[in-house]
């Protein structure tokens, strides 16, 4: 358990956080300047806050009334920056012992080569750091901070310097993360895409308080929570591959409910999470005939958020799960929608980006 209770100013902002979350990816996420990074460095101990404290389990390493304060290179934490930061002058290997080198004699050690099978850098070991793509920096990177024995690993938007290729590349290497090593991580998002695949838990921010935390179907399904604003809202559904068709498509089962989505790696059995953006779904008071759109929810309104402009949220309750729509006010009225109205949700199977579709583990 990582526990985080931290008061700090800087200015005009003021952070005023706690959070206690289990083992697994821990995703802090909201706008830029609503206190993530501040949160991340105040647990690095690269901040010393005015007041609050930090503990991993028993071990305290941030106690301001307690006077406990332990240096940052006695802290056993990884830390993933956006950048790799590998060092230039020496090859991928000699990258990968420097983390090794570091670890305490009596720490529990990752095995190298589960690490260098794990994150596919195998054929990169001989290479220099000049000679990698952005996205090689970064598994490189995850490995330096594995094998440094971490009781804890950090990573700041490690995804944010890449393009969408390379960003892809990467996400499935974090789920193995999250999968199958025991080290707790705590990692910074402002994207909702990367939340809904990765996050066991969402600790949401805005203006440096938490205004959310539970799993990410939870948070990221509430209209309430909104931390990087009403066009990043999506809902997250899990679901099972039932099978591949010879159109292109994969077919999920959501609860009992066929998902058509373009064609997935997964194979049939394996469960994965989806995310579905609102402004993806559009509303209708009965089932649609004739429509190009495949995949159709009959679902109830559990609630309806209008904002100040001329859009609202509306969350609807579905076999499938919880999904959102954003449609205007001028809709809802028409539809004549309020709690427990019955409703269908369509959605376009190419609205789905692969970026939305991840592995299966963590608590969703």
């Amino acid at each position: 358990m990582l526990e985080v209770r931290l008061r700090h100013r800087f200015g005009g902002f003021t952070l005023d956080a706690g959070f206690a979350v289990p083992q697994g990816i821990t995703v802090l996420f909201g706008r830029s300047g609503s206190g993530k990074t501040t949160i991340v460095n105040a647990v690095a101990g690269l901040l010393r806050p005015e007041a609050g404290r930090v503990a991993m389990g028993k071990t305290i390493l941030t106690d301001v009334e307690a006077r406990v304060w332990v240096p940052p290179h006695k802290r056993r934490i990884g830390y993933i920056f956006q950048e790799g930061r590998l060092f230039p002058h020496l090859n991928v290997r000699q990258n990968l012992r420097y983390g090794a080198w570091f670890a305490p004699k009596d720490a529990p050690r990752e095995d190298m080569g589960r690490v260098v099978e794990m994150l596919g850098i195998g054929p990169l070991l001989d290479r220099r750091t000049g000679a990698l793509s952005g996205g090689e920096k970064q598994r490189v990177a995850i490995g330096r901070a594995l094998l440094s024995a971490p009781q804890l690993i950090l990573a700041d938007e490690p995804l944010a310097a890449l393009d969408e290729a390379r960003k892809a590349e990467i996400l499935p290497y974090f789920e193995r993360l999250r999968d199958e090593v025991t080290i707790p991580i705590l990692y910074v998002s402002h994207s909702a895409s990367e939340v809904a695949r990765l996050a066991t838990t969402v600790v949401a921010l805005e203006a440096g308080r938490v205004i959310a935390q539970g799993r990410a179907a939870e948070v990221l399904g509430d209209p309430a929570v909104l931390p990087t604003g009403a066009r990043e809202a999506g809902a997250v559904l899990t679901a099972r591959v039932a099978r591949h068709h010879d159109d292109g498509l994969t077919e999920l089962d959501a609860g009992g409910v066929a998902l058509f989505l373009p064609r997935l790696p997964q194979g049939p059995g394996a469960s994965v999470r989806v995310r579905i953006a609102a402004h993806d779904v559009i509303l209708a008071q009965e089932a649609p005939r004739g429509l190009s759109a495949l995949n159709i929810l009959p679902g109830v309104v559990a609630e309806i958020r209008a904002g100040e402009g001329p859009g609202a949220l509306v969350a609807l309750d579905t076999q499938a799960g919880r999904v959102l729509a954003r449609i205007t006010r001028r809709s809802v009225a028409a539809l004549g929608l309020e709690p427990g109205a019955s409703v269908h949700a369509v959605l376009k199977s190419v609205a789905v980006a692969p970026a939305d579709v991840g592995g299966p583990r963590g608590a969703t």
